[in-house]
């Protein structure tokens, strides 16, 4: 079943890879379709691709499920150029969220410029989604940052910065026993990049529940019902494409080049093969003795990107597909029910509310 991308705002890359159904289709106005506000927070650079992974994990996992997306951002977020012009024309206002009720929400990460979160220039707009998707959807995904501000805000629970970045596919355990990860192997990898951490012992002092978690790179995924909705976070990052982590580690790589950083990065744990590893350790050695910004012309990216596979495949659009089917059958449940509020409402002489097309 096609994704749907709400509006007259689809991506141009969406756009390219498959065919939008007409407004006359079926499919348009299927009242079963699961209707999700996506709130892309990524900073410029990864904007798109972020789009894609996401789109397409929905796109493999919906089945014969129609899934429509409403693209958000969060204003506070500095855009600039093109990144500036497709938020423009392919995201709708944020002020548009909080008028409407969706199935359920995806909110990623952005990268941090405050070791405090509550600094950040986005923090009370992200703390109002928070709110908004706790009493308005019945389940939201929070990726990365988005899950680490979700349980600062909610429950008070701050991250804690790691002495080197938690990069690379790590292996993971599935910790317990949930319907959100029901038919799920007993061990699986997963992507993760990030310079701070969760402890499990905070989490669940707080009633959450680890669906997964890593010997290497602690909690991976875990859970909590907040008000009407399930949140589902995850500090790795089942979405990612591929190439993600060679993207962001050459970005690393640029970084060292042009003094931004003292140290040149660790390549991601578990994710590059022999043949990938060495022109990596070669540009590497070229590198710290020459340091200087031009050599990222040579950076061997075509070579290393042919030895790369995306070995989390399964398990992601299986992750998806369970949360599909949890909102689906919520979203079933408010239309079984719906009637009755309706007579019972009627019965005590009061007027039925039109719910928002959304709903």
């Amino acid at each position: 079943m096609p994704l749907i991308i709400d509006a007259d705002r689809v991506p141009k890359r969406w756009a390219e890879k498959h065919a939008q159904p007409s407004r006359s289709d079926r499919i348009f106005r299927d009242a079963n379709a699961i209707r999700v506000a996506f709130i892309n927070n990524m900073p410029d650079p990864a904007l798109e691709d972020t789009e894609l992974q996401f789109f397409d994990l929905l796109h493999a996992a919906s089945g014969e499920t129609p899934v429509s997306v409403t693209l958000f951002s969060l204003p506070g977020i500095e855009r600039t150029g093109q990144a500036h012009e497709h938020v423009s024309a392919s995201y709708s206002p944020i002020t548009d969220l909080w008028r409407t009720r969706f199935d359920a929400a995806i909110i990623t990460g952005t990268e941090p410029r405050q070791s405090n979160l509550r600094n950040e220039p986005y923090w009370t707009v992200l703390s109002g989604v928070f709110d908004w998707a706790a009493q308005n959807t019945s389940s939201t995904i929070l990726s990365c940052l988005a899950a680490h501000a979700a349980v600062l805000h909610i429950d008070g629970i701050g991250r804690h910065r790691m002495a080197e970045k938690c990069a690379g596919v790590f292996d993971v355990q599935v910790a317990s026993d949930h319907p959100l990860f029901e038919g799920m192997p007993g061990a699986y990898r997963i992507p993760h990049s990030r310079w701070n951490e969760l402890r499990e012992d905070e989490l669940t002092a707080k009633g959450y529940t680890i669906l997964t978690r890593s010997s290497d790179a602690g909690v991976d995924a875990f859970v909590k019902k907040t008000r009407n909705s399930v949140f589902l976070h995850f500090q790795g990052h089942p979405e990612y494409g591929a190439h993600t982590l060679l993207k962001e580690y050459r970005r690393d790589v640029k970084r060292f080049l042009r003094g931004e950083r003292d140290d040149y990065p660790t390549m991601p744990r578990g994710y590059f093969n022999e043949a990938a590893r060495h022109p990596l350790l070669a540009f590497q050695e070229t590198a710290q003795q020459n340091r200087r910004e031009e050599l990222l012309e040579t950076f061997p990216q075509e070579a290393v990107e042919a030895a790369l596979e995306r070995t989390w495949d399964l398990p992601s659009r299986l992750i998806y597909m369970n949360w599909l089917k949890y909102v689906s059958a919520r979203k079933a449940e408010r239309q079984r029910f719906a009637p009755i509020s309706r007579v019972r409402g009627a019965a005590l002489g009061q007027p039925h509310r039109k719910r928002s097309a959304a709903s």
